[in-house]
């Protein structure tokens, strides 16, 4: 276990007084699981919450449920999503409910404010009070729907721990994590699904398995297994309609827009991320055996910080072109602003990726 350094962090201040250290974990994996850089604790037991959600809708892809109910892949982006409740993502949710002849009000997840400010001003105006398929997880929790019927499990548990559609979502988080039988750990998220828990650096490498799987399909390996090509589906899911996955203005989004097939990102909350990149030259360059899995977490749950320090290992790391982590700067190095706009303070990191050596494999 590694302490976490007063230095692996992000800073907030204003007028160079440091207002608030953030602590930063992260690890940096290949697809074998092999650890190669670090932020403070990269074993960091975690909830992956919405970050596990590729791997939830791989088990439902591998229901056969996408082929049983006509499902296509932006389908399958939604099941992925955290979206923000624009009119795009409420429809489609309609659409999978309606092509698995399911009502609304089988989903389980509750209504809730919406992610997008704009959209949740929207309905202020209007007195309007969500339901549950304005959830920003409707999409997941249609596709456990479409899983479970394609099972011909009990759509009215769906969301519990013991119906078959779960425990093929455990299966799947074990054995793309590598873990051992049932060697994960769970809750429930704020959506009221089971959500997992594993160090950080499995995080990383469930993220670096689906990029692993694109890279193999893509470059037409002479043998690809069912589960190789399922990883793939999610994987090219997110990354062709990525306005899905989030929505405007949101940095899963933006993210996956600027690298342009070369990655997927996917926010949890409470302040971890998970990122999966493709292999490239530069991915072997840094060491790595296939794909690249990054995982965060922000030890305080802040998720502005959590992005502005998911930029900067990206940055340090060079993964991509130089325009496609531009196109974050936004999100980078954030100036903080008074409710006038007058600039008051920045954001900046004291954290820097390091190469692990033996003693810290996880």
């Amino acid at each position: 276990m590694r302490t976490l350094f007063s230095t692996d962090c992000v800073i907030t201040d204003r007028a160079g007084v440091v207002e608030n250290r953030h602590g930063v974990h992260a690890a940096i994996v290949d697809a074998s699981g092999r650890l190669l850089y670090a932020v403070g604790d990269p074993s960091r037991i975690t909830l992956a919450r919405s970050a596990a959600k590729p791997a939830q809708a791989l088990a439902i892809v591998e229901t056969g449920a996408l082929q049983k109910f006509n499902l296509d892949d932006a389908d399958l982006a939604l099941m992925c999503a955290s979206h923000s409740s624009e009119d795009r993502h409420v429809t489609r949710a309609r659409s999978i409910l309606s092509k698995i002849q399911c009502s609304e009000e089988l989903l389980q997840c509750g209504g809730h404010p919406a992610v997008s400010v704009a959209v949740n001003r929207s309905w202020i105006k209007a007195d309007f009070t969500p339901t549950a398929v304005y959830s920003n997880c409707s999409g997941k929790h249609a596709g456990m729907l479409a899983g479970t019927k394609a099972l011909g499990a009990d759509v009215g548990t769906y969301h519990l721990p013991t119906n078959p559609m779960q425990v093929r979502v455990r299966e799947a988080v074990d054995e793309i994590c590598h873990l051992e039988a049932n060697g994960s750990l769970w809750g429930v998220d704020g959506c009221n699904l089971p959500a997992p828990a594993f160090p950080l650096n499995c995080l990383a490498r469930m993220f670096a398995v689906f990029a692993d799987g694109a890279s193999q399909v893509d470059s037409n390996a002479a043998k690809t297994t069912a589960r190789t090509r399922a990883l793939s589906q999610v994987f090219h899911a997110m990354s062709t309609y990525p306005e899905l996955v989030a929505g405007d203005d949101r940095f899963c989004t933006e993210l996956m827009t600027a690298f342009q097939g070369l990655v997927i990102g996917k926010l949890g909350a409470a302040g971890c991320y998970g990122i999966g990149v493709k292999q490239t030259e530069r991915t072997m360059e840094l060491g790595a055996e296939g794909a690249l899995g990054i995982a965060v977490k922000i030890e305080d749950g802040n998720i502005p910080i959590l992005y502005s320090a998911v930029a900067e290992i990206l940055e340090q790391l060079q993964i991509g072109e130089p325009e496609m982590r531009l196109a974050l700067s936004r999100f980078h190095c954030p100036n903080i602003e008074n409710t006038v706009g007058v600039v008051t303070g920045k954001t900046s990191h004291a954290f820097k990726v390091r190469a692990v050596d033996d003693s810290e494999v996880v």
